[in-house]
């Protein structure tokens, strides 16, 4: 069961995430004042979502046409001993413990304006 986490903020007005099985197991909202870069919301809602493996493509797709391009958004979630990171436009797939590629999917998060600090995303 791949598991992982989106931002209700982070979605595009009028986008719909249609995936078939996915789920919401939990759903909070968040002030992150303290973090938020500019140009993002104080208050986040938080939704931890859980999904059968064989949709991890199909999630990865949805989320890369459903997240703002503008903001430094992104969504993640892990798959078995894989974890996959999506911004706008574009998901990244990478073993778990693979520093390189890790690295570059870090790198990719700054050049479309992910935060330094957001780039927090563990494995």
């Amino acid at each position: 069961m791949l598991c992982g986490r989106i931002l209700a903020e982070s979605l595009r007005p009028g986008a719909a995430l249609e995936v078939p099985d996915l789920r919401v197991v939990r759903m909070w909202r968040e002030d992150v004042s303290a973090s938020a870069a500019p140009g993002q919301p104080p208050v986040w809602t938080l939704l931890d979502v859980e999904a059968p493996d064989e949709q991890a493509g199909e999630l990865a797709d949805a989320l890369a046409a459903a997240l703002l391009v503008e903001g430094g958004w992104y969504a993640d979630f892990s798959i078995g001993g894989d974890h996959v990171v999506v911004f706008a436009g574009r998901s990244f797939r990478y073993r778990r413990g693979d520093e390189p590629a890790r690295a570059h999917v870090v790198a990719y998060g700054r050049s479309v304006g992910v935060p330094e600090h957001q780039l927090d995303w563990k494995g």
